[in-house]
């Protein structure tokens, strides 16, 4: 019986030849991820194991994205702690404000992970880099803890669910819509432990930015990680960034499945996720008249240069609508830098919008954007739980960057359709 992407990867860092769904296995790691909510709780715990020194300190990257820059005294001593403890160990991989991202689009972007790794993270959307062809799962700060001590993790393998995505995709539809149709066709559980495999004639023309994005929502189905097979697109990427050698791996033609699960493409249009739960999702010609408060184009599901590419298409030569603010927030300095040489920014300074240096800021509820009372967001972040963004009796709704800066031109949630073209 043949494996999958996931099972190979995962053998081949267990040291085994074979892994099945189901089995217990401890799995040596090429990259460990703690950021600056998460990195306090996992240096105190392992102080207390007390092993003196991480197992190498080229192999865990320390991210302050979360509340950083600073928001309050609190976060200001968390950042500290996890810069201290990068000083002491000597950590090759710790990103300071003004060199820092957004952790998921910042380690691809340096190319510390790379097709074929096992790596693990203190955060849920750690499994953003199976768009490498990597398996890549969240884990807690213990779980992190013990790995900088030992490089290892024990896990359960995972069984695979297969999603194939026929067609081409239609105009303004990307990877955050068909991640959001997917998940809203499962359930926040229909992945439960399972990997998520994207493929498809879809999925082969779709960029790198949009295979991102889906993969770091797979855990809003509850899956462990999500993959997709590594391509042409996936190695120019890679190879353009790498400093070190890395594994390609492929199903295997009689690679065994839980599910298959296919979608015609053509039939999905722009989507967005309604409170409070990222499957509760609809197709925008179905939203109806909802106004906004705050529009926010970000977080490491869609800060990426494409997102802000495709924003800035929209809003070129128009305004932000009267009733509502819009922050544009570039997932990683580097992609700052190139909306700055595209023009990018002008454009969104121009309209009325607040550009902000990178940081998870809103999505989180954290700063840079928290909601009031009653007010209404629309984003393209993640998670739209009750008070994700603020305010318990806020609403956050879901969305791709096309929609995003449409609604932001509307002043309601809008497709793009409606705008391109006009004045």
């Amino acid at each position: 019986m043949g494996m999958t992407i996931t099972e190979k990867i995962l053998a081949s860092h267990a040291g085994e030849n074979v892994v099945k769904p189901g089995d217990l296995i401890n799995i040596r790691l090429d990259l460990i991820l703690a950021n600056d909510v998460t990195a306090p709780i996992a240096i105190e715990k392992f102080r207390e194991i007390g092993i003196e020194r991480v197992f190498d300190k080229n192999k865990i990257a320390l991210v302050p994205d979360h509340y950083a820059p600073n928001k309050d005294i609190e976060s200001a001593r968390q950042c500290k702690v996890m810069r201290d403890f990068a000083r002491e160990q000597g950590i090759t991989n710790y990103f300071e404000v003004g060199r820092m991202g957004i952790e998921h689009a910042l380690l691809p972007e340096q190319g510390l992970v790379l097709s074929g790794d096992a790596v693990i993270g203190a955060d849920s959307h750690t499994c953003t880099y199976g768009a490498l062809g990597a398996f890549s799962t969240g884990v807690g700060s213990t779980d992190v803890a013990a790995a900088m001590a030992t490089g290892e993790i024990w896990l359960r393998v995972p069984s695979t669910i297969k999603f194939v995505y026929n067609g081409r995709l239609n105009e303004w539809v990307g990877g955050k819509d068909l991640i959001l149709y997917t998940i809203g066709k499962i359930g926040v559980d229909g992945a439960l432990y399972k990997a998520m495999e994207f493929c498809g004639e879809a999925i082969r023309h779709l960029s790198m930015d949009g295979r991102f994005a889906m993969c770091n929502m797979a855990i809003e189905a509850g899956a462990k990680n999500g993959i997709i097979e590594p391509d042409g697109v996936t190695l120019e990427y890679a190879k353009a960034r790498a400093k070190r050698d890395f594994d390609v791996y492929k199903d295997d033609e009689d690679a065994v499945y839980d599910e298959v699960h296919e979608f015609d493409v053509a039939d999905i249009e722009s989507q967005v996720a309604c409170p409070h739960l990222p499957s509760n999702t609809r197709g925008i010609s179905e939203v109806g008249d909802i106004p906004l408060d705050q529009v926010v184009v970000g977080s490491c599901t869609n800060g990426r240069l494409e997102d802000l590419r495709v924003v800035a298409e929209i809003l070129k030569g128009k305004k932000v609508h009267s009733s509502l603010r819009l922050i544009v927030i570039p997932a990683t300095q580097e992609i700052y830098n190139l909306a700055i040489k595209e023009g990018f920014i002008e454009i969104f300074v121009e309209a009325g919008a607040v550009v902000s240096t990178p940081t998870c800021g809103p999505c989180l509820g954290g700063h840079m954007g928290v909601l009031a009372e009653g007010e209404r967001a629309l984003a393209t972040t993640n998670r739209n739980f009750k008070g994700r963004m603020g305010h318990p009796e806020s609403e956050v709704y879901l969305c791709g960057p096309a929609v995003a800066a449409a609604s932001a031109v509307l002043g309601r949630i809008a497709s793009p359709e409606e705008i391109v073209g006009s004045g």
